[in-house]
């Protein structure tokens, strides 16, 4: 039997088919844009994310060339989507989401900090509130958008949009509820009334049907099995948000095991019982063990953008000589960084240029490049660039630590990035762990592909996903360059507190 599995994420969406060993028969991309109106105001049209998805699905069956009948099914994750999708009763939808990356809901969340005791909002959901989370985007809706409000039917996530286009199935998975923040009540399980009265958000614009990530939600509709290529009634299963199911495809399941994933952003996570929430961090249930286990992440809004956005400003020349030679233009980058030491020869990055996530959770923060002279190159910057994400992941670690999380030695690293062996080994230097990249890098599609094959039967248990991963041999951290970077660190964690003020300002 086969299996599919599909992840809808921020700058585009990817589908893998395995078999039920986990070998990897093909996979499909495809790239969008995020709709940038404002400065820090980030939104996706949903159609974007229905055609992607249904492109890559047939795309995979056609390459893979399988026999349809013995795809066995269906699992979807997708990045967080913030406020979520607002829809109305015919689920067409209102307005764009306001994605994770939005951070226009500075209002309302100091209307939460002014008038919600903070350990109230913690002791309930197990988070605390920053504009990134869902439930301050559907407020500033709420304040902001009031014709839109009142035609509300529900707030959907982007992945439970596109399952609900193939099924006509509406769902929610426990990570997907969990990581709104704020009306989510972690212990229960189940939307917390109490908050959404605090709140002002009407229980019933949240989806009633609340389950696991190995559920199956629905099956394919007749007049969608020509658009995705599946046979009609193929069962299609929950997942969940990204995060945590890249943290499964690195065969994460144990308290102490622990992954970053780094592509576009940064989500380092950990699984345990939930007994030590840590406050700063995002907490949510796990898309295996749904009800026992919680997935505890921090996470820096960019990393791979740092890179992309460099590429597109300042590496025209890489661009165009990897198209000609067929390498990619961030291979011809990293071996410009292979020439600059450790510490880029004095310059410090901050790597806030969407604003920021844990652990500061200042949407103020802005981007710095601080100690440039006439002596720097292109490529000192660019070192600077990947040192800053790693600086970033460290920052996300240390509050990890400082909460009482388990963590062993060894970081798994998956993601796009993690193709770069000079960044991975930066990752190491930086935070002094021993990281292991994964064989396969498809990380969100292919824990999406185990959560099918557990949703169908096709698979018995979590256990399993332990068959399915395979590991590189760990990169080690080089004690010297640990004891640069240490130095450096200091710098860049005081760059911050003395930039804040200056940055509001701005």
């Amino acid at each position: 039997m086969y299996l599919i599995g599909t992840d809808i994420g921020t700058q585009g969406t990817k589908s893998v088919l395995v078999n039920e060993k986990g070998k990897v028969l093909s996979e499909a991309t495809r790239e969008y844009d995020v709709i940038t109106p404002k400065p820090n105001w980030a939104e996706v049209w949903p159609d974007v994310w229905v055609k992607a998805a249904f492109e890559t699905i047939k795309e995979v069956i056609e390459r893979a060339n399988v026999p349809k009948k013995n795809i066995a099914g269906i699992a979807i994750s997708g990045l967080y989507g913030g406020s979520g999708i607002p829809v109305d009763r015919n689920m067409e939808p209102l307005r764009p989401c306001l994605i994770w990356m939005d951070r226009r809901a500075v209002r309302e969340t100091e209307w939460v900090k002014e008038n919600v005791p903070k350990d109230l909002i913690f002791s309930i959901t197990g988070n605390y509130v920053d504009s990134y989370y869902g439930f301050t985007k559907i407020m500033w809706i709420r304040n902001n958008e009031p014709e839109i409000w009142k035609k509300v039917y529900k707030f959907v996530t982007p992945k439970d949009y596109v399952i609900h286009r193939m099924t006509g199935c509406l769902a929610i998975d426990y990570s997907s509820a969990g990581n709104l923040g704020g009306v989510f009540d972690v212990k229960k399980l189940n939307w917390s009334k109490e908050m959404c009265d605090i709140l002002g958000i009407p229980m019933e614009y949240l989806p009633e049907r609340i389950v696991k990530s190995s559920e199956v939600v629905g099956k394919v509709k007749r007049e969608v099995s020509q658009l995705c290529g599946l046979l009609e009634g193929t069962p299609v299963v929950a997942g969940g948000i990204d995060a945590p199911v890249a943290q499964l495809s690195a065969g994460a399941l144990e308290e102490g095991e622990h992954v970053a994933m780094v592509g576009t952003s940064t989500c380092w996570g950990t699984v345990h019982d939930g007994s030590k929430l840590a406050f700063g961090l995002v907490s949510y249930p796990y898309v295996v063990y749904d009800t026992e286990r919680i997935y505890t992440f921090g996470g820096s809004a960019t990393t791979g953008a740092l890179a992309r956005w460099f590429k597109e400003q300042f590496a025209e020349s890489e661009t165009v000589v990897g198209e000609r030679i067929g390498v990619s233009p961030y291979q011809l980058l990293d071996e410009e960084v292979k020439r600059v030491p450790p510490g880029s020869d004095g310059i410090v990055v901050l790597p806030y240029f969407m604003g920021e996530r844990s652990p500061i959770w200042d949407p103020s923060a802005r981007g710095v490049i601080f100690g440039v002279t006439l002596y720097h190159k292109r490529s000192h910057i660019y070192r600077a660039l990947m040192e800053a994400g790693a600086y970033a992941l460290r920052h996300n670690i240390e509050a990890g630590l400082k909460a009482g999380l388990k963590l062993n030695e060894e970081c798994w690293i998956v993601g796009g990035v993690a193709k770069s062996s000079v960044w991975v080994k930066i990752f190491a230097d930086v935070t002094g762990f021993k990281m292991r990249q994964v064989e396969t890098l498809v990380e969100a599609p292919f824990g999406d592909a185990f959560l099918a094959g557990l949703g169908t039967g096709v698979i018995d248990k979590p256990e399993r996903i332990k068959e399915w991963v395979k590991y590189k041999k760990p990169i080690e951290p080089e004690p010297e360059n640990k004891k640069i970077y240490d130095k450096y660190y200091e710098i860049y964690l005081k760059l911050y507190e003395n930039t804040k003020k200056l940055m509001q300002e701005l």
